[in-house]
């Protein structure tokens, strides 16, 4: 007589995770949810955020200056916090109809300015650039790659416009005239440091 098998569907490898083991991992993340988000300051983020989108905007404004072999114009509206960058086919300083223009917004907790930080140069203004388009503040990169004039933009958190009680916030882009390059700098009293 032949022995007969039982055989369960069990018995093979295991797929998936029980409805168990899945809540238990919800709770676990839920917990540890609740002690670290507090901690987490997003308006610092969105500070670094804003100076790498205006920073790496400015390096991408050079080359196209030197790929397309015309001047890029850059304008800062510190009223709107926005930067826009002028694709100016002619030359002329202007944007004419079919000239390209690019608006970067900085965000809603960052603006432009160095809250209680100090300049990192001569002048104390949130832009440093003399040249003005349209009653802007605006730096030309030229086809050569170099910049019209060396200068900083500085951003930091409306938190530390109003009360002054996060310096750390505060950051800047410095463009150099040469080379038309720009390097970032994040405020860590009492210096100013390379990076973020």
């Amino acid at each position: 007589m032949q022995a007969s098998h039982w055989t369960s569907a069990r018995t093979g490898p295991r797929r998936g995770f029980t409805l168990l083991e899945l809540l238990t991992v919800m709770v676990i993340v839920g917990v540890v949810t609740a002690f670290v988000a507090p901690r987490i300051d997003l308006t610092s983020f969105r500070v670094d955020g804003a100076t790498r989108s205006i920073g790496t905007s400015l390096l991408a404004a050079q080359r196209l200056a030197v790929t397309r072999q015309h001047d890029v114009v850059v304008t800062f509206d510190t009223a709107a916090g926005v930067v826009r960058i002028l694709d100016d086919g002619n030359d002329n300083g202007i944007a004419d109809p079919g000239e390209h223009v690019t608006g970067i917004p900085v965000g809603d907790a960052v603006v432009f300015g160095r809250g209680g930080a100090p300049a990192r140069s001569a002048s104390t203004s949130a832009i440093t650039f003399t040249q003005v388009r349209n009653g802007l503040p605006a730096l030309t990169f030229h086809r050569d790659g170099s910049a019209s004039e060396d200068g900083v933009v500085y951003l930091t958190s409306r938190r530390e416009v109003l009360a002054q009680d996060h310096p750390e916030d505060t950051h800047a882009i410095s463009v150099t005239r040469s080379t038309g390059r720009a390097a970032w700098f994040h405020w860590v009293p009492p210096t100013w440091q390379r990076g973020f």
